[in-house]
This record gives structure tokens, sequence and C-alpha cells, in this order.
């Protein structure tokens, strides 16, 4: 097997956490502990003060006591990354998906553990990270080349194609200090995108970026892993992007690596464990409510859609319209049902409360998060609608194509299609157009 071009060896990464106790005395107490603060300082620096017992005078000293607390950023985490690889880090908030990419840039050290990278990185995980704010768009441009090891003659090279993907020819001898984070974000991807380094270690600081900028650095990063073979780890909360983005998926959980392995399957395993499979409701006495909605993770995982909603009424609904609306994060609706739209399967009843279940079998939609919304109604007086009451994480059966773009570049659905070729030559011949100019030709 070939040599990992990243080794990460029981990395572990802590600090230290200071809890200062309050104090919630006056003005005259705060002008005391300031008074006394050269004399505490004095009698530290001496340990055979260290053992004299405190006075009542001594009460300040009391409320600038602080508590130290350990906090394990990363828990022995191993990990091999072999070249042209592309990984998604996932994991909730606090993680530790960020610390890993620090450390592997060697922003911060590591507590414990090793890591080694052969070849050349580029990082891109805050904004303004590597930017001089002095300097110019310009300058900075050829001193993130040479941080990066790169030649004067290539940088010069690939100067014209950073500054027309980053856009920002007009602010280019304006130092970055005024730029706004957008522009950092542009410029920054550009240079590292372009400047052929070996590694890519990206953050979400992508998110920072209009919606048009992001199709394009999505677009790029497909061209530099799948053409270029280039190893980029990527971290994001957008399961869509990492879905049709990455092979390889690394989860984390409050510090400890959890599982690793082919990115489908990490996020089904993420999906299940992080997102609620349903959400209960407080029961309205006065009016038709809804008051549960579940989801089905297991269907889900199967490609099939399964929702089930619970309603309650003060009095029989004749019959009872329990429909769903699914949308996309940003509040796009994708599709929605109800029984009114199936008359052939649904069965009216009179109750005053029950469960409807609505199943969708293969579910076309694209990677990604959307929300679930619920309604119920009674013909046409509606009563009660849950926006976004659930929020699910869906992966498709069939495995992604390697370039498929992003779920915002191509919208939710994945229809079904037929295309037909026709050949323009054999349109020619069934006109004699063919036959025209032979014979032209022949006189």
């Amino acid at each position: 097997m070939a040599q990992p071009v990243i080794s990460i060896q029981g990395v572990s990464k802590r600090y230290m956490l200071a809890h200062k106790k309050a104090s919630v005395d006056g003005l005259r107490h705060v002008l005391e502990d300031l008074a006394c603060a050269p004399f505490r300082a004095l009698r530290d620096a001496f340990p055979k003060n260290a053992t004299r017992p405190v006075s009542n005078n001594g009460a300040s000293n009391i409320r600038r006591q602080s508590t130290h607390e350990e906090f394990w950023a990363l828990k022995d985490v191993n990990l091999d990354v072999q070249a042209g690889e592309v990984v998604g880090i996932i994991g909730r908030n606090g993680a530790g998906k960020s610390t890993l990419l620090k450390i592997l840039s060697r922003i911060t050290e590591p507590t414990k553990g090793r890591v080694s990278i052969t070849g050349t990185v580029a990082s891109l995980l805050e904004v303004g990270t590597g930017f001089h704010p002095e300097l110019t768009g310009r300058e900075n441009i050829f001193l993130n080349g040479a941080i990066l090891g790169m030649p004067f003659s290539d940088i010069r090279r690939k100067f014209d194609e950073i500054v027309a993907f980053a856009e920002i020819e007009q602010f280019l001898d304006t130092p970055v200090k005024h730029y706004s984070s957008g522009m950092y974000v542009r410029l920054a991807f550009a240079v590292a995108a372009h400047l052929e380094s070996q590694i890519m270690f990206i953050d979400e600081v992508l998110a920072v970026g209009d919606a048009q900028f992001q199709k394009k650095c999505l677009g790029k990063l497909h061209e530099v892993s799948s053409n270029q073979g280039r190893t980029v780890l990527f971290v994001s909360h957008n399961m869509g992007v990492v879905a049709s983005l990455c092979s390889k998926g690394v989860l984390l959980r409050r510090g400890e690596l959890v599982m690793t392995g082919a990115v489908r399957d990490v996020l089904e395993y993420y999906g299940r464990e992080g997102a609620p499979e349903r959400v209960e409701f407080q029961i309205d006495r006065t009016r038709p409510c809804i008051t549960k909605v579940e989801v089905d993770h297991s269907r889900l995982m199967q490609g099939d859609f399964v929702v089930e909603v619970s309603f309650s009424s003060p009095f029989p609904l004749n019959p009872p319209i329990v429909g769903v609306v699914v949308s996309t994060l940003v509040g796009v609706p994708v599709f929605a049902t109800d029984p009114l739209m199936h008359p052939d399967d649904f069965e009216p009843q009179r109750l005053r409360a029950g469960t409807a279940r609505v199943v969708v079998p293969d579910l076309p939609l694209h990677p990604g998060q959307y929300c679930v919304s619920a309604f119920i109604a009674e013909q046409s007086a509606p009563y009660d609608y849950r926006r976004d009451a659930l929020v699910f994480e869906f992966v498709p059966r069939r495995p992604i194509a390697a370039k498929c773009p992003s779920i915002e570049s191509i919208g939710a659905l994945i229809v079904q299609a037929r295309w037909e070729l026709e050949d323009d030559d054999m349109v020619g011949d069934s006109l004699g157009i063919a036959d025209c100019v032979d014979e032209s030709c022949a006189h």
C-alpha cells in the first residue's frame, strides 16, 4: 500500500480553561482590591509567605481565586490520508474539526501525538489567515505564493488567472485591510486553488462568500481533486456538498474520532446520530392541532421518505386533512403532499385524534438537509401549521457522481429524464441536401 501523504498518530490537544469567581462587591472593594494587588504579587513571589493564614482583611483575595479546567479539543486521533483523496470532516460544533486543521496547518502544536505531512500545503481556515493587512491584494498574492514555496515565475504565470477568478480587479492595489470578509475569501481561495499546492485544507470559511462564488469555488475543488489529483481536507456542515465533493468521510464527536470510511457510510451514520427523529407539541384543547411529527430514519437511509403526523381535535373532523411540505433550509419549497392530491388511495374518516402516515418511495432528492413542515385542515379550513418542525439529512442510495454539483447550483430534485441525440448529417440526407451538394460539385 502507498505511503500516506498525511499521517496523524495519537494526536491530542488540551486547553486550560480558567473560571474566575464573580465578585458582587461595590466600588470600595474594587479600589481596595487594586491597592492590595502589588502586595499580593510580592507575597506570591516568596514561597515562605504562601503558608501564612489569610486574615479577614484578605477577603478580596478570595474573590480573585480562579479554578482551572482541562478541556481536550482532540483525544487520541489516528488517521491516514492517501494522495489524491478528498476527505470531508464532519461533526457538530465543538467536535474538534477546526482544531485538527489548525494542527495540520502548524498554526498550533498538539499536546500529544505526531503529525507527518508529505508535500506542499495551502490552508484556508479563517478569513484573512496568511494575509498582511497593510499589503495590497497584488502583494499578498506574491507573499502567499512565496509562503507556499512557489517560484516567482510560477506565481507570475498564474497571476492573471488568480485575479480573474477572485473578481477583485478593481481593488487589486488596495490594502486588504479595507477588504470585506467576502473579498478576503475570494482572494484567499483563488491563491490557494491556483498555486498548485499538493495538499489543501479548507474550513467552513467558504460560507462567508456569496452563493455564486461558493458554486464557483466548489466547481474548482471538483477540478483540482479529480483532474489534478490534489489531496483535500474539507470541513463543512453542508452535507450535500460533502456528499458530492468527497470520497472519504471522517466523523468527530467531542474531540474523538468516531468513524472513518466511505463518505456515504459516514453521512448515513451521522444522520442517524445527529438528527432528531420526532418532535412533539403541546395539545391545544380549543382547536384541532398537530401533536407529533416523526421521520422514519431507517427508511430514509434506504431512500424512502416516511413521515407520521399525529393530531388531536376537540371535535370530530370530517375528514381530517393532514399534509406535509418539504423545503430547503432557506425556505424554498421542494414538494408538498396531502390526501386530496391522491384521492384514489384516500379513505375519508370522521376522527377526533389519529396519526396520518405518508410514504414517498425512492425519494428523488439530491443529498443535503431539508425541513419538514406539517399542517392539519378540514376540507378548505386550515387549523394548525407547524413550519420547519424537523430537519432531516438525506443521502441517496445510489452513489453520487464524482463531479455532481452542489444542491445550491442545480436545485433539489433528481428528475427521471430521457435524452435523445439526433445526427444533423442524417437530417440533411433525409432532406436531400447531401445529394444537391454532390450534384453541384459534379457540375
